[in-house]
This record gives structure tokens, C-alpha cells and sequence, in this order.
């Protein structure tokens, strides 16, 4: 394929599992960036900050800005601000975003009016009394406002189920369809195309994730390369909408596919 201007990376699954860097993964961002081409760090990750991902990525032998990151969270608070100033949210969540949602007014545990249902990542935190409150919400007329919806993700562990699953839920109880922030949204990609200057055929995204990360970078003009690593699974794959534009074995298959010299 032509050598690209910039590289969206997914995180987990592709760079990662369990923030344990997968083989290759560290070497090959570093032949990217001394390529010269610039580089972001695209995840539905919303259980930690962006700040703290760079931390762990950094750890993970993978040096990292906070400000190379683009999390869900982060464009989930300026899609607020613009679209719902002043408006006060109950946040459905596993874990802690931190200051990406500065500006966002979530309203405390415990509390249960609110304008907007925020949707984020699921985990045990996530139960049966915050999802029927969600419920109620939406019943009265609040927006469903949802930050990914993806269906799972890879741990050491194995595969474990995510908020996409609820949002499916909610959304046929209550007869709405929810407001997608992070990935496959075409505003998601087009934030992350302004931020590094780049037009969407000068960029390619790199995922384990064929819908949210491949196809949806596809249908958004960006070339498309699937990882089999993560949650990559060849039934899913087969059955496929349409096909990706690349599938490699993993990361570390990445330089060889754009052509980058290995000299670098």
C-alpha cells in the first residue's frame, strides 16, 4: 500500500492486551515514527484517562504523549459542551476517566435525575439499579448519549463483555437510538484527521476491531488494516459487511505493509 502521512493505532489488542505490550509492538511505533509519520493513539478505552494511558503505554516500552491519545471520553466532553452546555448527565462507567470530562457535569453517586444518559465502559460497577435509572431516563425524554459501543474486548484473561451490549438494550426498551461518540462515528475520525492535519486518504487506522476500527475508518475515507491479534476472531471476519482494505498477523507486520525502510 502507498506510505501513508499519519497512523491511527487502536490500543488494546493491537498494541497491547492487558496493557502487556504484544511482540513487536514497541518496534514497530518507533520504525513508524522515525519514518517520520505521525501518529495517533485511537481507543474506546473509557476507564482511564488520558494521562494515565500514556503512563501505561510508556510502560509498556511505548512512549507516549497524553496528547498523541484520543479517547472516547475526551471527544464524548466536547461533543457535550457544544451540543448540551450546561447540561447535567448521569454517567454509566467502569473505572475513571478523570479530567477528560472537565467541563461535563456528572451527577453524583447515588443521584439519578439527569438530562443526558452517558454511557461509557461496563464492568461490575455497571448493575441493574444504574442501567433501569438509565431506562427511566431515557423514557422521559433524555438523550442517550453513548461513548462506544463496542460488544467486547481482549483481556489475559479472554474476551469480556462491554457497554455496547447495554446500549443495544436500552435502546429497545426505551425505543431510542443512542448518540455514538468514539469509534466507527465519522466525527470521530474526522476530530482525529483535523488534529494531526491530515486528509482522510493520507491516513490509515490500524485495529483488532473490524466494524469500530477498520471499516468504520473505511467508510470514512481512511485505509483500513485488521490485526489478527486482540479480539480478531476469522468468523467474524467472514462475515463481514465488506472487507479490509489489509489484514496482517499483527503490529509488528505494520512497517513492511507501508513500505517503510528499515533502516531507520
Amino acid at each position: 500500500m502507498a506510505t501513508p502521512r499519519a497512523v491511527l493505532l487502536d490500543i488494546d489488542g493491537v498494541l497491547t492486551t492487558s496493557w502487556k505490550p504484544i511482540d513487536g509492538a514497541a518496534p514497530a511505533v518507533a520504525r513508524i515514527r522515525a519514518c517520520g509519520l505521525d501518529v495517533a493513539f485511537v481507543t474506546n478505552t473509557t476507564s482511564l484517562s488520558r494521562a494515565r494511558i500514556a503512563e501505561l503505554l510508556e510502560a509498556s516500552g511505548i512512549p507516549v504523549r497524553p496528547d498523541e491519545v484520543v479517547t472516547a471520553a475526551r471527544a464524548a466532553a466536547a461533543y457535550l459542551i457544544q451540543q448540551h452546555p450546561g447540561c447535567s448527565c448521569l454517567f454509566l462507567n467502569a473505572g475513571s476517566v478523570g479530567e477528560d470530562l472537565d467541563g461535563v457535569h456528572v451527577v453524583g453517586e447515588g443521584e439519578w435525575d439527569a438530562d443526558i444518559v452517558l454511557t461509557g465502559g461496563a464492568g461490575p460497577s455497571v448493575g441493574y439499579t444504574e442501567l433501569n435509572a438509565a431506562f427511566r431516563l431515557l423514557l422521559r425524554g433524555a438523550p442517550l448519549v453513548a461513548m462506544q459501543r463496542n460488544f467486547s474486548w481482549r483481556t489475559a484473561e479472554g474476551p469480556q463483555l462491554d457497554m455496547g451490549a447495554f446500549v443495544t438494550g436500552l435502546e429497545q426498551a426505551a425505543n431510542v437510538r443512542a448518540t455514538v461518540i468514539g469509534k466507527p462515528s465519522p466525527s470521530f475520525f474526522a476530530a482525529v484527521l483535523a488534529e494531526l492535519g491530515v486528509t482522510p486518504a493520507e491516513a490509515v487506522m490500524v485495529g483488532d476491531d473490524i466494524d469500530a476500527d477498520v471499516l468504520g475508518a473505511q467508510a470514512s475515507g481512511l485505509g483500513g488494516v485488521l490485526v489478527r491479534t486482540g479480539k480478531f476472531r476469522p468468523e467474524v471476519l467472514d462475515r463481514a459487511a465488506s472487507p479490509p482494505d489489509h489484514v496482517i498477523d499483527s503490529i509488528a507486520d505494520l512497517p513492511a505493509l507501508l513500505g517503510l525502510p528499515e533502516d531507520h
